[in-house]
């Protein structure tokens, strides 16, 4: 009976207590547009040691209220981005208050966060002090592809025929969705995300030491589409392909279509979304081969030509979900559960003319031709869940948390099959590799940020984890005398694990914006081979510094510098040493000792702004120490070894720039480009033989993209992707050249839209690219022909529209290791 007593005493008291609360009520509006401002934030301060005590956002209609305040003298402030704070100093609240503060007018800022945007109907591109950030939406083309079509039109970005992805001319970059590092590689990851959910690309080429500093190129942070107003919006895009209009003589006839969609739910407190997506997008094509063996001891020389089919068939599908639950204005929970599927498959039938030679006097000593399929198969499903927790005190310093945890089933084979000619029924010798690799990854981050003077102090802690088992065999029919068959099957077993602390120092005074920062690794490798009893170990203990300064000359014109040091890490597969026969001619294999690459860079930029548009260009020198290479040797008569090595010292100097121009109010056009110099020397050892490395070029990427507005529901857009010849350690790469065009219908005031898309046009020996590398004992050249003109249609519908972040997680290990 007492305990009921206690109870109901407790109870009333409560009850009293909130009845000598206030309440607060009243609405965010644009000072200029009177229009209401939604997600504006709202903060009360206690006025005697400024603690925050309440706190929301405003709704879609500007209004906000918050509730049971204590009485008392408090400081209100109105906050959002792009305008100027408003802050009420005099609110003074009494008991059981009812308090309508009426209509607050936001006033819009002279600058947003210090950058330097595209004016127009939308900001194309904007310069910061530490990045560039590109709009998504402007890439028509893209349309119903994936985020690959999106960010191969940035300035310092490429995409070869083979879909390899370069930044500054280098494969090596990291991802980023949303903010979160991904692990495997950039082919794999990209090309799951639909372009339709793209928002925005930033382009981070001198990351701060808060970052990993994965990647000579840098880092490139995909940020997807944005979630709800309060209630629910719906986004579906589907997309098919018209039949082909060339014919290579491909055994099955490429198949094209598509569909993805995002559904988000957003009340008070409480934002979900789930999206899915599924995409199939195969590739005819063609292959044509030179490629000569010198055989010095024997006096012999072995030509092997060759030609015939090369084609894709490629889909993937993936779902993806998150929710963010944001009690109050301190604390935010988030989490996300991403499930994916990747398959791909490659068919090489060639038909190969060889002919073996007196190496002095070209004499010939045999000649045979024969029939080579080739179906190499490459599939993953992929697993990632994320949950990140910030709290945010009342002097404004933040402490986050956050927990990932990634699971890869990666496997495939190669199946080549020697056949002789014209009777390809008969087999000379048939080859089969199988294997598996699964690999399991964990991140865990804790960040602490708090404002000292006119800036930020930033450190945390992060860990990094990952291992893979790996089985591979080698299977061969009918069984060959092969004096080294036992290194071609066998298990390997790879462990990483980093341990990373940092802290940065950002701020701002007057007119200058600097940052700082410092970040020290401990990274341990291991690699256990089933052959090899003694294991590979790596440990490596290193200073990451980076700086980064702005001047602002006026409001238009911007100078930066900066320097930071970065690391390549290497791939487990690059450390496979057990050879796969990629096909007829080569096999490929990795060194569980490889080196990482570690790269100092430094930068000078400048960014103008003026008023039909914005200009950037940047100056760029970059050593790089232990760049790794696929080097080729001579294994057999016919057949080639592709090793991954370590291939001396290499410099990189360079230039990019980008403009986008609002040229008139119905004709936008955007270019951006990379110049530079890239020269790769030094004396190496492959498989034992000493080589002498040393080749320099200059090479250059150019991304256009013009687009016109024909009328209010008719436009039309164009773009072109060039990527000149560029010098590899034993050779170079041709150029390749892709155009696109596009046409679009909007119906329903915009929400449906119909687009016509006309890619890789078949003008200018568009689609196509050349291979070459050589030795002193071998010549390799390959031309790869890939098709043209394929003519997409896609259809995108958006129920409401979106206005905040959709923080969808990507896949680390699918964008590596794939």
């Amino acid at each position: 009976m007492k305990k009921l007593l206690l109870l109901i005493v407790l109870l009333c008291y409560t009850i009293f207590l909130s009845a000598q609360t206030a309440r607060i009520r009243g609405r965010v509006i644009d000072g200029q547009t009177l229009r209401p401002v939604a997600y504006a934030s709202v903060a009360v301060f206690r006025l005697s040691d400024s603690v925050l005590v309440a706190g929301t956002l405003s709704r879609t209609n500007g209004g906000f209220e918050i509730d049971k305040i204590r009485a008392g003298a408090y400081r209100l402030k109105i906050a959002f981005i792009g305008y100027h704070d408003v802050i009420k100093t005099d609110l003074r609240l009494n008991e059981e208050q009812q308090l309508n503060l009426g209509d607050f007018k936001l006033q819009p800022a002279n600058t947003q966060l210090n950058e330097v945007s595209v004016k127009g109907k939308q900001a194309n591109a904007v310069n910061k002090i530490d990045k560039q950030v590109y709009r998504a939406g402007q890439f028509e083309a893209a349309k119903g592809g994936s985020a690959i079509d999106v960010i191969k039109n940035l300035p310092s970005v490429s995409v070869n025929g083979e879909g390899n992805i370069s930044m500054r001319g280098s494969e090596s970059f990291m991802i980023l969705v949303n903010g979160k590092p991904v692990i495997t590689d950039a082919q794999t990851v990209l090309s799951q995300i639909p372009a339709n959910s793209v928002e925005n690309i930033e382009v981070l080429t001198s990351p701060s030491a808060k970052y990993d500093p994965d990647g000579r190129g840098g880092m490139l942070n995909i940020i997807t589409k944005k979630g709800a107003i309060d209630g629910v919006t719906l986004t579906v895009n589907a997309q098919g392909g018209l039949p082909s209009t060339g014919d290579f003589g491909n055994t099955r006839e490429p198949v094209r279509f598509g569909s993805d969609i995002t559904l988000n739910y957003r009340k008070g407190k409480w934002d979900a979304s789930v999206s899915g997506n599924y995409n199939r997008n195969d590739n005819a094509g063609y292959r044509e081969g030179d490629v000569y063996t010198k055989n010095f001891a024997a006096g012999t020389i072995t030509r092997f030509p060759s030609a015939g089919e090369r084609s894709f068939k490629k889909y993937n599908y993936a779902g993806r979900a998150s929710i963010s639950f944001t009690p109050n204005a301190a604390d935010a929970f988030s989490g996300g559960l991403f499930l994916g599927h990747r398959y791909q498959d490659r068919v090489a039938d060639l038909l190969y003319h060889n002919t073996t030679s007196n190496l002095g006097n070209n004499a010939l000593i045999k000649n045979t031709t024969y029939y080579n399929s080739n179906l190499q198969t490459k599939e993953g499903s992929f697993a990632l869940a994320n949950f990140d927790y910030t709290h945010t005190f009342g002097d404004k310093s933040t402490l986050a948390a956050g927990v990932v945890y990634e699971h890869a089933d990666l496997y495939g084979n190669t199946k080549n099959r020697n056949l002789y000619y014209p009777n390809t029924a008969d087999t000379i010798q048939y080859v089969y590799n199988p294997y598996k690799r699964p690999i399991t990854g964990y991140r865990f981050r804790l960040d602490h940020s708090v404002p000292i003077g006119k800036g930020k102090l930033e450190s945390g802690y992060q860990l990094r984890y990952d291992t893979q088992d790996g089985q591979f065999d080698y299977l061969v029919t009918p069984p060959a005398s092969q004096p080294d068959a036992n290194k071609f099957q066998g298990s390997l077993h790879a462990k990483n694990i980093i341990n990373s602390v940092y802290s940065q120092y950002t701020g701002k005074s007057g007119k200058w914006e600097y940052n700082a920062g410092l970040r020290y690794e401990y990274a341990t490798r291991l690699v256990n081979l089933s052959y090899d009893a003694n294991p590979h170990r790596l440990n490596l203990s290193n200073l990451f510094p980076s700086a980064l300064l702005q001047y602002s000359l006026n409001n238009n014109w911007k100078l930066k510098a900066d320097y930071s040091k970065r690391i390549n890490r290497t791939t487990n597969l690059e450390l496979n040493p057990i050879p796969e026969r990629e096909h007829s001619e080569t096999l490929e294999e990795g060194d569980p000792d490889l080196l990482p690459e570690f790269i100092d860079q430094a930068e000078l930029g400048i960014t103008h702004s003026f008023s039909a548009g914005s200009f950037f260009v940047t100056g760029y020198y970059q050593h790089i120490k232990n760049p790794i290479q696929r080097l080729n040797s001579v294994y057999a008569d016919t057949i080639l070894n592709r090793v991954y090595t370590n291939a001396g010292s290499a410099n990189q100097i360079g230039a990019e720039m980008g403009t986008n121009l609002q040229l008139k109010k119905w004709w936008n056009l955007y270019v951006g480009g990379n110049a530079f110099n890239y020269h790769i020397s030094g004396d190496i050892r492959i498989l034992g033989e000493p080589v002498t490395i040393n080749n320099r070029r200059w090479a250059y990427t150019l991304n256009m993209n013009t687009a016109f507005q024909l009328s209010k529901t008719w436009s039309a857009q164009a773009n072109i992707n060039y990527l000149s010849k560029r010098p590899t350690a034993q050779g170079e790469d041709s150029q390749y050249f892709i155009p696109n065009t596009s046409v679009k219908k909007t119906f329903m005031n915009g929400r449906l839209s119909a687009s016509l898309l006309w890619q890789n046009m078949g003008i200018f020996n568009s689609a196509r690219q050349r291979i070459t590398t050589s030795g002193v004992d071998f010549y390799t050249t390959t031309n790869y022909i890939y098709e043209t003109n394929v003519l997409l249609i896609n259809l995108s519908f958006n129920l409401n529209r979106f206005v905040s972040k959709l923080k969808l997680p990507g896949s680390e290990l699918n964008d590596r290791e794939f």
